[in-house]
């Protein structure tokens, strides 16, 4: 496959690249409602758009709402992992706690914004939802909806339920209600479009987001265990627990089987782009979440079983489900190395690579892992996880700080609102101008 083909394959990522029109910086000064493109602009930009030849789509508010893709929900899904590292950081301290808390405020801000804009994009222009859903690649960002969610309720379990008692245990076990039916929703049917596609899908086109709508269902039984942790009716902790090992047992295999596929392409074919590059970090999410979700459903487990007198006839039950988790867990573990070594090759191999939305997968599969090693830390105990997962912690607030600011200065000059999906409408879907043929429509021949 040449480079023309691997671009075209880069462009086709919502999360990875910035529209034609947004190629040059974008000034906010507004004259009679358009947005002026920067004095600065290349003169061999032939296909530059102008304020002549915008649509009123492709301007101001519309253009943020009309190419606010679900990628963006990936921000949200990097802060909250920001927010319960500074609470998992083995060595204690005060201002770590309330760092935490300034962060689950910043992303329940952050989500709150991405969820009211996604849902007026829809409300307001549903023809967008059918041609997302029909994207191989944009609709695979779904999946960050409810990581990005479960990721405030699990702030919640730990900052908010300690203070607030009995309520709060109850508000954080419906949000997880209605995060794993999203997630399982979610991982279900998009795993079943992708399969029933009529366009075939070759192997060098495999990309690791593919494990987005994969990851959701093993980040919600995370969640799970950690809301059965603060459930005080044992019954209910029990039927939070066996939908969360339900629901890691349906998506923790078939990451598996995704990771392999994306390996072959790999060996395969060359690395890919550079504007995707950074993707090859999303294979630790899977891995690293798993791990961690298998520990903490065992180490809950111990309790609730006995309580439940599940398992009756063997009392030792929740122990061994915790001992085989454990197992299971630092095999997943010590492969997440592998792929973290394979990560950090592509990078240095690709560098340097511009900045775009996928920056963000630095952060959720690297803290991930940090979480994975971190709970090692605490269970065996050991002093060499403790420090090493404070690192890894320390390395994915530091990559936050930089994605951030970039992010930043990307969403303000424009760059970033990107959907590709919407090449895919009619033509002919400004409403003024169909109004204008129906009026025309309507007029007598003279």
């Amino acid at each position: 496959m040449d480079d023309y083909e691997l671009d075209r394959i880069a462009s086709d990522n919502p999360a990875l690249t910035a529209p034609t029109a947004q190629g040059v910086p974008i000034n906010r000064h507004r004259s009679n409602g358009w947005t002026k493109a920067s004095a600065s602009q290349p003169e061999d930009s032939q296909h530059a758009e102008t304020p002549e030849n915008l649509t009123k789509y492709e301007v101001g508010w519309r253009r943020i709402v009309r190419n606010f893709s679900p990628s963006w929900f990936s921000v949200t899904m990097g802060t909250g992992i920001v927010s319960l590292l500074l609470v998992a950081i083995p060595f204690k301290a005060n201002w770590l706690y309330w760092l935490a808390v300034v962060f689950l405020g910043l992303n329940t801000i952050l989500f709150t914004c991405a969820f009211s804009i996604s849902v007026f994009r829809y409300a307001v222009y549903p023809e967008i939802w059918t041609v997302m859903i029909a994207d191989s690649v944009n609709s695979l960002f779904l999946g960050t909806i409810p990581m990005g969610f479960a990721t405030l309720i699990s702030a919640w379990c730990s900052v908010c339920i300690p203070y607030w008692g009995s309520w709060a245990v109850t508000f954080a076990w419906v949000c997880w209600i209605i995060d794993a039916v999203v997630a399982v929703a979610v991982t279900i049917s998009l795993s079943v479009l992708l399969i029933s596609a009529s366009q075939r899908q070759a192997l060098d086109r495999i990309t690791a987001a593919q494990l987005l709508p994969i990851a959701a269902s093993i980040v919600a039984a995370g969640t799970g265990a950690r809301v059965a942790e603060h459930l005080p009716d044992p019954e209910k902790a029990l039927g939070t627990l066996l939908a969360s090992y339900i629901m890691w047992g349906m998506s923790t295999p078939l990451a598996m089987t995704v990771i392999v596929m994306y390996y072959t392409r790999l060996a395969l074919h060359k690395l890919p782009p550079r504007e995707i590059v950074v993707s090859s970090f999303l294979p630790l999410g899977p891995l690293g979440m798993g791990g961690y979700s298998i520990t903490y459903l065992g180490n809950v487990s111990r309790r609730v079983f006995p309580q439940t007198e599940f398992f009756s006839e063997m009392p030792v039950a929740g122990d061994m489900f915790f001992v085989l988790g454990i197992f299971i867990a630092l095999i997943m573990w010590a492969f997440g190395l592998t792929w973290l070594c394979f990560a950090l090759a592509s990078i240095y191999k690709a560098r340097p690579f511009p900045f775009n939305m996928g920056w963000w997968g630095f952060t959720f599969p690297l803290g991930v892992m940090a979480l994975s090693t971190i709970q090692f830390g605490t269970i065996f105990p050991s002093l060499f996880f403790k420090v090493l997962g404070t690192i890894f912690a320390v390395a994915v607030i530091l990559l936050w700080c930089v994605v951030a600011a970039g992010t930043a200065r990307g969403a303000w000059n424009g760059r970033l609102f990107n959907a590709p999906c919407l090449k895919n409408l009619p033509k002919k879907e400004d409403k003024e101008e169909l109004d204008e043929a129906e009026k025309e429509k309507g007029m007598p021949r003279g």
